[in-house]
Formats: structure tokens, C-alpha cells, sequence
């Protein structure tokens, strides 16, 4: 349990470092970031550039990037539809054909500007053309500044499960914009929450203490409470992932509620229930299942319970999913081992683990039960 203090009145630090040795890389937080002359020129790997980004992005700030950039370069662009349903490898297919039709070499430059389902799709298109190319990311959403940006896991949905696509490839910086979390809508910003409750849930009490008390500056885009927010959230991953970069151990802790909430999304058709707000329910149903375990107390589960529903997430599950439905997609889940379940779950608050040790028939029956909307 981390009790690292927060100062909301200081100004929060603006350059992160995820430690990953030769592959690490800055994680810059600042308002005014997109179109400030030559901030993506130190992390551009030759002349090449393209820069990908989604149809609700591009007449906000593609003109901007792109004006940004030095006159030498060779800037290209693809726009690709905006939505969670899109994010497919047909997508990702018209990035590599955009690529090749431009004749792009192994030094080129992605620029991925948009939320996750951008990020993770050029990721992806970096990692495999021509076995590797630079990219950088440029989140303008805020789950995709405090979690998808961060970390190199990148790829796409399948019909069956979400993400089960994919490689790691760490971007060559992380510029992130606070500015742009002004043209996001709300229930975008909710969603976005649901990642940052989750830093506090599982590794640090003192940070959810103080998001318990900022909720609804946070949800005003208050600039200096917001950046604060960005800032420990991403040094919270940017620490487990310098620790396990793959996920072969302690990173998993990042999956909580996800499990859940992947099968919620897979279940209901990706774009129908936002991430943000399939991880909220997700983690009131892992926060409801530590206690009848009896790993955290009746305290725990209502402050879990009051600061998802805080954020204006949901809070229980879709009404046509039966736990069989639920059970079926779990079990799909890329943290499992075997025929094992493996779980995120609450020892206490700011303090996770992972567990494959849950019975069945305890799982089957909080999901028969839990609560439906």
C-alpha cells in the first residue's frame, strides 16, 4: 500500500521517464503541446512521417500537428473511422497501405493522435511494418493519457475477445496535451476516470483519498487538478511497467475490473459500452467479490462502490448478460493460465493482487445475483 503524499495546490511534474533501458522513453504532460513548434522533432527517427488519427480528431487538431512539424519533413496522414467497433486489423491494414503506397523505409515515424483505439492500431501498424518502425503518441482522451499510451501494449479486437491481437512496442515518447480533454465529451471523461480510480484501487491509498476529494474537479476539467491526476497516474504505470514489461508478473495488477469489463464489452459489440465505463462495473463487481471472499471489509467495498459512482460510472452490470455469458468470455481472458481464472482483486484499499484461487460456484453466484441495468 503506496501513502506517497499529494500536494493539489504545487504544481504537478511535467516530464515522467518510463525506465525500460534502451526503450525508454518520456512521458510529457503540459498544456499547448499539439501544434508547439518542434515538441515531436527530438523523437522523429528520420524525414518520414505519418500521422494517423480518426474522423473526430482530425478537424480539431491534424492541421495543427501537423503545421508543427518542420518543413523538410514528408508529412502524411490517414484518417480512419472513430469508435471502438474499428478497431479491427482492417483498420490497421489501411495504415500499412498507406505506408507502402507513400514508400515509407524503416525510418519513418507514426504519430498516433487520438484516444486508445488509435494509439493501440498505429502501435500495432508500427510494430509490424517492415518488422518495426518509431511511433508516438499523442493521447487526446483522458483514459488514453493515464493508461492506453503508457506501457507499449498494443493491437486489436477480435470477435471473441478484446485485444487479443496485438505485441508490445514502446513508443518513442508520450506527448500529452491537457488542452485537449476541453473538447471531450463527458461521458468520454467518465471513462477516463474509471483508469485513474483504478491506480488508486490498486496500488495507492493516499492518491484515492485525494481523488475522493477532487471528483468533481476532476469531472470539471479543472486544469491544475487534472494534470496532478495524469501525472500520478501515469508514474503509478509507468513503475510496474518498468518492473514487468510484458506482464509476466506484477503488471496484471493494471487488469483490474478489466476482466469483467472485457467480457461486458465483447459481450454487448465494442463500442456499445465505452472501456471506461465496462472497467468501472467490472471493478465494483472485483470490489464486491474481495469482500464475499472476505478480503476487504464492508468500509472498503463502499468507498470502492461510492467514488466508481462518483466518477458517473455504472456501477452494475448490462441487463441481458447471464453469468454464463460472463463466464464463457472470462474465460477467454489473456491473464489466464490454463483451465485457471485469474483475477484481479482488493486485499485492501490501494493494495491488489492476482488470484487464480476463486471458487466457481462464489464467482457463479455473485454474478447470478450482482445487480443488472
Amino acid at each position: 500500500m503506496n501513502s506517497t503524499a499529494i500536494n493539489s495546490t504545487a504544481k504537478p511534474q511535467r516530464t515522467l521517464h518510463v525506465a525500460l533501458d534502451e526503450r525508454s522513453y518520456p512521458i510529457h504532460i503540459e498544456s499547448g503541446l499539439i501544434g508547439r513548434a518542434n515538441a515531436l522533432t527530438p523523437y522523429l527517427a528520420g524525414r518520414q512521417v505519418m500521422v494517423v488519427t480518426n474522423e473526430t480528431i482530425a478537424p480539431l487538431y491534424l492541421e495543427k500537428l501537423c503545421a508543427s512539424l518542420p518543413g523538410h519533413l514528408e508529412v502524411r496522414s490517414v484518417v480512419l473511422p472513430d469508435g471502438e467497433q474499428y478497431k479491427t486489423i482492417e483498420q490497421v491494414s489501411r495504415i500499412w497501405d498507406a505506408l507502402l503506397e507513400a514508400g515509407f523505409n524503416r525510418r519513418c515515424t507514426l504519430i498516433a493522435l487520438g484516444g486508445g483505439v488509435i494509439g493501440d492500431m498505429v502501435g500495432y501498424a508500427a510494430a509490424s511494418y517492415q518488422r518495426g518502425v518509431a511511433f508516438i503518441q499523442v493521447p487526446t482522451t483522458l483514459l488514453s493519457q493515464v493508461d492506453s499510451s503508457v506501457g507499449g501494449k498494443t493491437g486489436v479486437n477480435h470477435p471473441l475477445g478484446k485485444n487479443m491481437i496485438g505485441a508490445f512496442w514502446q513508443p518513442k515518447a508520450v506527448l500529452v496535451d491537457i488542452e485537449s480533454l476541453k473538447t471531450l465529451p463527458r461521458r468520454e471523461l467518465s471513462a477516463g476516470l474509471a483508469e485513474v480510480i483504478k491506480y488508486g484501487l490498486i496500488r495507492d491509498d493516499v492518491f484515492l483519498a485525494w481523488l475522493e476529494a477532487n471528483m468533481t474537479a476532476l469531472l470539471n476539467v479543472e486544469p491544475e487538478v487534472v494534470a496532478e491526476a495524469i501525472a500520478r497516474s501515469c508514474q503509478i504505470k509507468a513503475d510496474i511497467v518498468a518492473e514487468d514489461e510484458t506482464e509476466q508478473g506484477v503488471r496484471a495488477l493494471l487488469n483490474l475490473g478489466h476482466t469483467f469489463g472485457h467480457a461486458i464489452e465483447a459481450h454487448q459489440g465494442y463500442g456499445n459500452w465505452l472501456h471506461g465505463e465496462a472497467v468501472g462495473a467490472g471493478m465494483a463487481l472485483a470490489a464486491t467479490l474481495s469482500k464475499r471472499l472476505g478480503w476487504i471489509n464492508e468500509a472498503a467495498l463502499a468507498r470502492s462502490l461510492a467514488i466508481i459512482k462518483s466518477a458517473e460510472l455504472p456501477l452494475a452490470a448490462p441487463a441481458n448478460m447471464t453469468s454464463d455469458d460472463f463466464l464463457a468470455r472470462m474465460r477467454l481472458d489473456k491473464k489466464n493460465i490454463g483451465t485457471k481464472l485469474r483475477l484481479v482483486l482488493l486485499n485492501g484499499l490501494g493494495d491488489a493482487c492476482i488470484s487464480d484461487t476463486t471458487p466457481v460456484d462464489v464467482l457463479r453466484k455473485l454474478l447470478d445475483e450482482y445487480p443488472r441495468c
